[in-house]
């Protein structure tokens, strides 16, 4: 067998550092053998100077939107920004769409190989359509599609939730075990539409299953789920209230939601109950998440009949979308397991999991660079029920080797950058 070993300043195995001087040896399709001593390891070893790190995991992206690249403003707030997602997604799927479906298949393409470059090895990514299917059929990257419905008539929900089905019916049929239906947002999906989602049985990744078990009961696994939680405050006011900015969202889709008086519960605690603790549940943004909304009994640890939650944080969208970060060191001192996104380029000038990173260290000092890496892979892939294969540097594992440059001491510089060696 073909070895290969590799040796670099500081050694991180997905948990912690390794010993000083620990050199990672794998088989030469990347499958990790063992760490061992420099000492024992041999001769051919690479040595590189910065931080070796297994490969990242993207629990957030919008891949489908990679086309919209630069073509909405920053800071525009998050009721116009849907707005323009909107406005710009009806136009890019013309009745007669001509080279479009050509231009953003070129797009996917080049944001699915920004992020190979930037190290990253597996993404959960949001779909609204089928357009990324060929682009993704091509293996290079581990995939979750989180097949989206939104729709907030009640009325709607069983023809929303067919149209949602048609598209899971592309994927899975390509991918097969690696899709789930999930909620838009719960400003954007109605009681009749949660319990659809609730109800049917996503799969993890990498489960295989038959369509028979796809269409039956629950499966014994845990299901994979994901939601844009509170963004915004305004999005709590909205559905707290029915009242706020939100409204404006509904007055340019010309939706009348004038039923909707509100739940009398803030964003996280109004859908929250219609899932149960046979779920994994990836909450995306929280921007607007307080430790009220975690409860006294702590909803990071998934109590009681919760589902087993993970807050997906995308620092750089957010400060693109609304120029805020969520409170991430509460998010720590409640013990929430901390997953990391990039979003979208709607949202975002790359995707890159490091430049996320970069970001949380910047604004939140405190933020030890072993703990940051952690959410950036076996975090990650724990959230998207790949940790079996990847995440850490465990015998048996191919999570990819990264390996992060031009680091001053265990801090992440501006100038950091990150390269993939396997």
């Amino acid at each position: 067998m073909t070895y290969r070993k590799f040796k670099a300043d500081y050694l991180f195995g997905g948990m912690e550092m390794a010993e000083k001087d620990s050199v990672l040896i794998t088989s030469g399709e990347g499958i990790v053998q063992s760490i061992v001593p420099a000492a024992d390891a041999g001769e051919g070893v690479e040595v590189y100077q910065g931080v070796l790190s297994p490969g990242f995991i993207n629990c957030h992206c919008h891949l489908e939107l990679s086309h919209m690249k630069g073509v909405i403003p920053e800071r525009t707030g998050l009721v116009d920004f849907l707005s323009l997602v909107i406005r710009n997604r009806a136009e890019a799927h013309p009745v007669d769409p001509g080279d479009q479906k050509d231009r953003i298949t070129e797009a996917i393409l080049a944001g699915e190989q920004e992020m190979l470059d930037g190290g990253i090895v597996a993404v959960g990514d949001i779909c609204n359509t089928a357009d990324t299917v060929a682009v993704k059929r091509a293996g290079r990257l581990h995939y979750h599609n989180f097949v989206e419905t939104m729709g907030f008539v009640d009325a709607g929900a069983p023809a929303r939730f067919a149209h949602s089905k048609g598209v899971f019916e592309q994927f899975r049929e390509v991918f097969p075990g690696s899709n789930s239906i999930v909620p838009h947002a719960p400003y954007s999906v109605s009681a009749a539409l949660f319990r659809l989602v609730a109800a049917f049985p996503g799969k993890p990744s990498g489960a295989k299953v038959s369509i028979e078990e796809e269409q039956g009961t629950m499966l014994r696994r845990r299901s994979l789920l994901t939601i844009h939680n509170q963004e915004s405050e305004a999005e709590n006011e909205f559905v707290v209230s029915g009242t706020g900015d939100f409204l404006r969202l509904y007055e340019a889709l010309h939706l009348d939601i004038s039923f909707f008086k509100g739940t009398g519960k803030r964003s996280l605690g109004s859908f929250l109950p219609y899932f149960h603790r046979n779920q994994t549940m990836i909450l995306v943004h929280n921007v607007a998440t307080g430790v009220d909304d975690l409860g006294g009994d702590g909803v990071g640890t998934a109590a009681g009949d919760r589902p087993d939650l993970f807050f997906c944080l995308c620092p750089n969208a957010n400060l693109y979308i609304g120029g805020l970060l969520p409170d991430v060191e509460m998010l720590v001192n409640r013990g929430c397991r901390i997953v990391i996104g990039t979003d979208s380029l709607a949202s975002n000038h790359q995707l890159s999991i490091l430049e996320e990173l970069k970001t949380l260290q910047r604004a939140f000092p405190g933020l030890a660079t072993p703990g940051l890496l952690q959410w950036a892979t076996a975090t990650g892939a724990e959230a998207l029920h790949l940790e079996g294969m990847l995440g850490t540097f465990d015998a048996g594992k191919q999570p990819g080797v990264v390996l992060i440059e031009g680091m001053e001491g265990d801090r992440l510089t501006a100038g950091a950058s990150v390269r993939r060696l396997l």
